[in-house]
Formats: C-alpha cells, structure tokens, sequence
C-alpha cells in the first residue's frame, strides 16, 4: 500500500475531558505509551499524539484537559481551536472521544453538551466506573446514550477494564454525526442566534453549518472568542458586539445563558439515569481521609512530613546505586587510559567526556527515586489534595490557587511548570508564576545538593529517624518555596497589582497507585533529563576540558625542579638495587609504589599549574574578587559561570577541574578531591560554611539558560526573563554573602 493510501485512512481521534478524569491513563492505553510529543503550530502548547493498532493506523490526540470549551486559558484555547478546525494544517478530528468521570456525571456532561454541539461524531467513555460503584451509584448506561444520541461505554481505564470496546468503537466506520441540540437557550438570546449565524455563514463560508451554533454563542459570551473574528469576519464581530449592547440595554443575562441552559436540561437528566444507593449523608473512604489529610492543621503538618520523608529516601535510598556508577565511571576511565595510548585524545575522553558525563550521570537514580514519588502522590490523588492545601498559603501570598500546579511540577523541572501556567486565566497571575517558578527546586540541583551535602555536611540524626543530611536537603527544598512565596507577594503588591482569581478543583477519589504507568513515567522524564542535561552536559564537558587544556603552560620553576629530583632520586634507588641481590625483586616494587606515589603529586601539580593559567583558570581569576565574599574561590567561581548552561553542569566542571592529570583507576572520588583541596597556605577551600552558601546560592539563582529561553517564549518577550535573572542573581549574592560572612565573624569558618 502506497503511503499516500495508508495516510488517506488515517482516523484523527481527539481525546477531551475534564482535569483528573483519567484521560491520560485512556491515552496511553489506547496507544500502548506509542507516542510522540510537540508543539501545535504557533504556539507553544504541548501536542501528545499516539498510534492505536490495526488494520487502519489511527492517530489518537490527548487534548489539554478543559472544563469548558468557552476558553478561559491557552490550554482550553487550543482545544476548543483542535475541535473547531480553527489551527492551521490541523484537520477537525473525525471523531471525540468524551472521557468523563462517572462519579461527577452532571459537572463533566457540560463540556460533552458543547462538543456534541459541534456536529462531531462522539463517543462517551464513562471512566472510573468503580469509584462510582463506591460512591453507591448506579448508571442507566442505555438510558444516557439514548438521551445524548451517541455511545456510551463504562471504563475503568487503570484496570483496562472496557478498552476494548472501546478500541471497537472508535474503529467502526459509521459512527453518525452527533444529533442536533437538544438543550434551550434563554428566549431572549436564542431569537438573536439564527441572524448572526447567517452573517458569520456569509463572511466565513468553511465553518460547518453545525459549527456556526456554538461559534455565535461563544463570541457572544467570550471576549477572548469574539477578538479572533475581528480579521476573518469583522462584520459578524461588530454584529456580536451589537447584539451584546441590546441584550445589555434589556437587562438580558446574556453571559450566563449558556450555562444555564445546558444545565437546565442537564440536571434532570442526570437524575433520571443516576441511581444512588447509598445516602446522600454516608461519608465515602476518600471524604473520611481527606477530613484528616486535608485538615486546616494536620493537613499542612503531614504534607511537610511527607515532604521530608520523600527528600530522606532520595539521599538515602540512591547510595548503593550511586556507588555503583560511581565504581563504573573510575573503572571506565581507568581501562580506557590501559586500552589507548597516553595523549591529548585520551585525556579527552577520561577527562572530558567520562569524567564530565559520569559524576551527572551518577545522581540518576536519586532523579529517578524524585520522580518515583511525585509519580505516586499525583496517581493516588495526594498531589490534588497537595494543591489544595497550599492553596490557603498561596491565596496569602497573592497568588490564585491555579498557580499551586505550576509550582508543584516545576520541582521537577522549572520548563515545564512555567509551560503549565499557560492554565491560569489571569494574566497576572500567570507572569507572576513564570517569574517564581525558577525558585522551586528542580531535579537538576539535586546533584549540587547532593555533592556538597555528602561531602561536608554531618551525617548524624535526628530523633533517630532523619539524618542531618537529609534534613539540609529538605531544607534546601523548603527555602526555594519560601522565597518563592516571598518574591510572589513582592511582585503581586509592587509590580502587578490587581485582584487574585479564585481557585477551584475536583479532587479525583484516593485510588492505590498504578506502578507501571509510574514506572513509565519514571523512564520517560528521566529520559528526557538525560538527553536534555546530556546533550548541554556533553558539549560542555569538550568544551571545559578544552578551556582548561589550553593555553598549554609550561610547568613552574619549582614544579620543574620536583620533577628533577624525583628522576635523580629515582636513578640513585635502581642504581642501589645491583648490591641487594636474592631482595632484588622485593626492593624494585618498594622503590616502584614509592615513586609512582610522587610521580602522580608532581602530575598533579603540574596540572593544577596548567588548570590555573588556562582560559577558565583565568576566568575564575577574574570572577574570584566578585565572588570570595561568599567563600567561592577561583575553581567554584569558573564552575558557577560554566553551570549558566544547565544546572548541573557545575559537576561537569569540578569532575574536569580537578580530573586533568589524573592517573589509574584509583583516582579519588570528586567529593574526595574537593575535601582535600587547600589554598597554598594550607587552609582547606572548601568548608561546611562555603558548601551552605553555596548551596543557598544555587537555591536561589537562576542558573539554566533553558528555562530563561522558554520564559521568553511563553511571554513574548526578553523583558521578563532578564527581571528574573538579575532579581534571582542578587537574592543568591545577597544570601550566600550574608550567610559566609555571618558564619565567619561567628568564627564558623
């Protein structure tokens, strides 16, 4: 078959529903976690597509969930846009699926009202149909569909339960278009529709008959609607607008009509095919959890233990595994030096590239174990009850509760949590959650933290339970929050005044967790970290080694003179073995390890000579008079600049700093070298006070050009991203200086 031929069949199947209705879980059942992620065109809105098998491919599209297709937010927006055929080289679909949570039928069923009015062929899937079973609610499934006029299918995706009826309808060919509308409008407003449907019919010919309903109607209760037709069909707006002033001028409720309309024949609908079997009184499991863990006090108090918990288990648990890569990467670096001839090529790759690439690579699984965890608060709906507490915090601040998600997802990563407020409807509010969403920490910190707090830090515990060093991790975590908060309430008072929106969300019933979409989910995001950071990590491992390499310097006078004596006092100790005879062999390999040790000090030196009159030792002596106040000597203050690229990269750039001459497969770990570094007047470079500015700097600085690039985008402009920086950047200089210049006049140093 042709390509042609097979792309002529393709079905377009769009998925839509409410937030935490399991769409996502339908999603990637239906496509077996086949799926391929971009951007639609011209904005920068996430596309998930997917393939189903079969006879026939059949592309499956998970829409952004939307409560509504009266678009509120960019999310809902380009739903509404996939639906309609409103983006370019976007076909309608030829047929919605509907995912709708059968334990909130009458809430979900207005988003089907509206899509159904679109003359799309549509199936319902009523999902978690055993949380409605729990509830005490039973469904007259024949009943329901007879009344929309299209199938409706029981689902409890999470156990696979009816996909495949599911997976036969959406493959049967002669699904019908949805009926007409079947729900009334306010008398009012519906004798003002069939005129402003002909007007737009007349400028706008390509929008389906059946379209031009629910394209009237939305212009005339959404501005946002209303603003795109003033380029196609700038008649039918200044129509819309005048129909607005009459319907004003009579006092018409015309911006609720929809809504009370579709409810109006929703609600005894809903009652006639929803049995309850319980009493409307009896409280179900998830509502007796929730008065403990969503508690005004208990609630706040157990979220932060279980937040301590999860940043205990990640430096704890990852040891043994981080051992292992760590064993794997001296290892590889040492059979590469015996396997290859000595020279710059080699030291290329043991030194840049094993070394650089290796101590990120290292914190992998402690990444993996983070994502392990929100993964299972977000399936058993802990992570919705998450929102909702920090709701009460956030709502102080001056931030509305929708930000709450942002926030929460950019402990992951700052991109995508500044690509999730595209969600919230004030655009306030939106730019206020871009701006501090940096501040949380993402899991490319997590290896700074990790280095510096296994290094100097303690290791003792507290009640015997948390250890010092996983209580400083928890900390580092909490005050990236904190000023989070903080920087919001500055910016909402000074810089964005203005009312805060409400927030409001359904929280999905407790349901135990679905290891093995965790899993995927695990591998999925860690893959991405690993391609993200190891793309920028690899570059500038070839870059650093590079940068340190050259210019080549000859060694020191003294370091020459070393190396002089150690040949003299070399050729003096095998010149003494001709008199030892039977001891012979017994004294070479004293003399040999006895050598070999001095050898490897004098290549070290002569090293660390190189390193310090390279390009990068001369840009850390040039930043050093900047960045001594906070305890940051020439080496840390190259490896800050380095770490603009990513985070992470700070590793790459101590593993090459402190790797270049080394020797064998014997060769220190890095925290080792780093405990071992002095100043030449023997006084240690780094100490548990430098490593806590440090680590409070990176807390609080905006060291990731990709997140800056991708605020950019989703504002439109490099205004905001360099407010961010330099507000980030003086907060991380003020801390760290505060901090080390406290802790030494308390004589902490």
């Amino acid at each position: 078959m042709a390509k042609t031929d097979v792309h002529s069949k393709l079905k377009r199947v769009a998925l839509i529903g409410n937030p935490n209705v399991g769409k996502t879980t339908v999603f990637n059942v239906l496509t077996g976690m086949r799926q391929k992620v971009g951007n639609y065109p011209g904005v920068t809105v996430e596309k998930k597509t997917g393939r189903m098998d079969g006879e026939v491919p059949i592309e499956i599209i998970d829409l952004p969930g939307s409560y509504s297709l009266s678009p509120k937010s960019l999310d809902e927006r380009i739903a509404y846009d996939v639906l309609s055929g409103h983006l370019a080289n976007e076909p309608r679909p030829d047929l919605v699926v509907c995912i709708v949570d059968a334990s909130n039928m009458e809430r979900n069923l207005y988003l089907v009202t509206q899509v159904l009015d679109l003359g799309i062929p549509v199936i319902v899937a009523l999902n978690m149909m055993d949380a409605a079973e729990e509830a005490g609610l039973s469904i007259d499934l024949s009943l329901l569909s007879e009344k929309l006029g299209v199938p409706v299918l029981p689902l409890t995706a999470s156990r696979n339960e009816g996909i495949g009826k599911l997976k036969y309808q959406i493959r049967r060919t002669d699904l019908s278009p949805a009926p007409e509308r079947m729900w009334t409008l306010m008398s009012a407003v519906e004798v003002e529709i069939p005129a402003l449907m002909q007007v737009l019919a007349d400028e706008a010919p390509k929008v389906p008959e059946r379209q031009r309903f629910i394209e009237v109607l939305q212009c005339l209760t959404s501005d946002t609607m209303l603003d795109y037709w003033t380029r196609w069909a700038p008649k039918f707006q200044k129509e819309v607008q005048l129909v607005r002033d009459r319907l004003l001028a009579n006092k018409v409720p015309y911006q609720q009509a929809e809504v009370i309309g579709r409810y109006g024949w929703l609600s005894p609908l809903v009652a006639q095919v929803v049995t309850r079997k319980k009493n409307i009184g009896d409280a179900s499991v998830s509502d007796r959890i929730d008065a403990v863990l969503t508690h005004r006090i208990f609630g706040p108090l157990f979220f932060a233990m279980i937040l301590l918990l999860i940043f205990q288990a990640v430096f704890s648990w990852a040891t043994p595994l981080m051992d292992i890569i760590e064993s794997s990467v001296i290892g590889l670096g040492g059979a590469i030096r015996t396997t290859f001839p000595a020279g710059m090529a080699t030291d290329l790759l043991v030194d840049g590239v094993v070394s650089g690439v290796g101590n990120v690579v290292v914190f992998l699984p402690q990444i993996l174990l983070l994502f392990f965890f929100l993964g299972l608060m977000e399936d058993t709906g802990y992570m919705a009850r998450s929102a909702f507490i920090m709701d009460r915090i956030m709502s102080r601040v001056g931030l509305g509760g929708g930000s709450v998600v942002p926030l929460l997802s950019s402990f992951a990563c700052a991109i995508p949590g500044i690509m999730a407020a595209r969600t919230l409807a004030n655009p306030k509010d939106r730019l206020i959650t871009i701006m501090v969403a940096p501040l949380m920490s993402c899991s490319a910190r997590l290896p700074v933290y990790t280095l510096f707090i296994a290094a100097f830090l303690p290791t003792g515990k507290v009640l015997g339970l948390i250890t010092f060093q996983g209580l400083a991790m928890f900390s580092m975590y909490l005050l990236g929050t904190v000023m989070a908060f903080v920087a919001s309430l500055v910016l909402k008072r000074i810089v964005f005044k203005g009312e805060s929106s409400f927030f409001a969300m359904e929280l999905p019933p407790y349901r135990m967790p679905r290891f093995k979409q965790i899993f995927w989910r695990m591998i999925d995001r860690s893959k991405a970290f690993v391609i993200r950071a190891g793309k920028i990590i690899f570059g500038m491992s070839i870059i650093l080694w590079g940068l340190a390499r050259f210019p080549i310097t000859d060694p020191s006078p003294e370091i020459a003179a070393l190396r002089i004596s150690a040949d003299q006092v070399f050729e003096q100790k095998v010149d003494s073995l001709s008199t030892l005879g039977v001891a012979y062999a017994a004294a070479s390999e004293q003399i040999g390890i006895e050598m070999a040790s001095k050898y490897r000090h004098i290549d070290a030196a002569e090293a660390g000579f190189q390193i310090e009159h390279s390009f990068i030792g001369k840009i850390g002596h040039t930043l050093e008079p900047v960045m001594r106040p906070l305890g940051f000597d020439w080496k840390l203050s190259a490896g800050i600049v380095s770490a603009f690229a990513a985070r992470e990269v700070i590793i790459s750039a101590l593993a090459t700093l402190y790797s270049v001459g080394d020797v064998g497969d014997d060769s220190p770990l890095l925290r080792e070298k780093l405990k071992a570094d002095t100043y030449p007047n023997g006084d240690p470079v780094y100490t548990p006070l430098v490593a806590v500015s440090l680590l409070v700097f990176f807390v609080l600085a905006l060291q990731c050009m990709s997140t800056l690039a991708i605020a950019k985008r989703e504002t439109n402009s490099w205004k905001w991203p360099a407010v961010m920086w330099l507000y980030m950047t003086g907060l991380a200089y003020l801390f760290s200086l505060v901090i080390y210049q406290g802790g030494m006049a308390l004589g902490w140093g």
